[in-house]
């Protein structure tokens, strides 16, 4: 991977923050995209003096597409290739019945969650057809179990699962791979504001903990190597694939009951 570029969005935390200081490490040139100017900043200053890659930040609200469309010209003009994309940004609303959801909503979700990642994928595809270059699309178990009071989320979640194996079928052609890791609970910031809203967070918390076979909830860490094995030449092969990286959150059986009222969050 050393010398090669790679976008990444959502880059200022959690997941996104995890992939960019991954990358870093592996030699790569990042352009971390993401909203918070000092977090994102800070962070490509921190990894570009540590190296042995480097860090260059640009600030970038994904649900506007020209803004993803300047991050892709921005990243070209800055070093004339794109090897890698990686689509992270993405929220988690508030867990509400789809009759407290307005559509407007819903089009928010969908604007960052799902149309940014078409957006980077078209604006980035002409330059990875170029370099063989690969893109992965940070999903979640979600999109495949779907949740409780989720359904606007789960269906962003849904929608880049298929996005990613049909435009896996049309970029074969261009020696251009696009997979997909399908997180599961995983202890980010958005995770801990999540637990903060609950009623009652300390039960939220433990209930969270059950959701995997493995007893706990994921490391950021534990993704990005994923992503970055998924980049690289070991995955030369791979294309089109969803791997779940979710300590076990979609198998076996298990006990079944609303999860409602007893944690629901506040509303907005």
């Amino acid at each position: 991977m050393k010398g090669k570029v790679a976008i990444i969005t959502g880059a200022s935390m959690g997941i996104g923050k995890a992939c960019v200081e991954a990358f870093c490490y592996a030699g790569v040139h990042v352009v971390a995209a993401a909203r918070s100017v000092n977090l994102g900043n800070k962070l490509a200053q921190e990894l570009t003096a540590k190296g042995p890659g480097s860090c260059v930040f640009f600030e970038c609200d994904v649900s506007k597409h020209e803004n993803v469309k300047a991050l892709i010209d921005f990243t070209v003009e800055q070093f004339g290739r794109i090897d890698v994309l990686v689509n992270c940004a993405g929220y988690f609303p508030l867990q509400r019945p789809i009759d407290e959801v307005s559509v407007e909503d819903f089009n928010d979700i969908l604007a960052t969650n799902l149309v940014a990642y078409y957006a980077g994928c078209k604006y980035a595809l002409p330059y990875l057809r170029t370099t063989k270059g690969n893109i992965v699309n940070i999903g979640s178990v979600l999109g495949t179990t779907g949740d409780e009071g989720a359904a606007t989320y789960c269906a962003t979640k849904g929608g880049i699962t298929t996005m990613t194996k049909s435009l896996a079928c049309d970029e074969a052609r261009h020696g251009v791979r696009v997979n997909e890791v399908k997180p599961g609970h995983i202890c980010t910031e958005m995770f801990e504001k999540t637990t903060s809203m609950q009623k009652d967070p300390e039960a939220f918390l433990a209930y969270s903990e059950t959701l995997q076979w493995m007893g706990r909830g994921g490391l950021p860490e534990e993704i990005a190597t994923v992503v970055l094995f998924l980049a690289s030449e070991w995955a030369s092969f791979i294309t089109g694939t969803e791997i779940l990286a979710t300590g076990g959150y979609e198998i076996g059986e298990g006990p079944k009951k609303p999860m409602f009222p007893w944690t629901t969050m506040e509303k907005k």
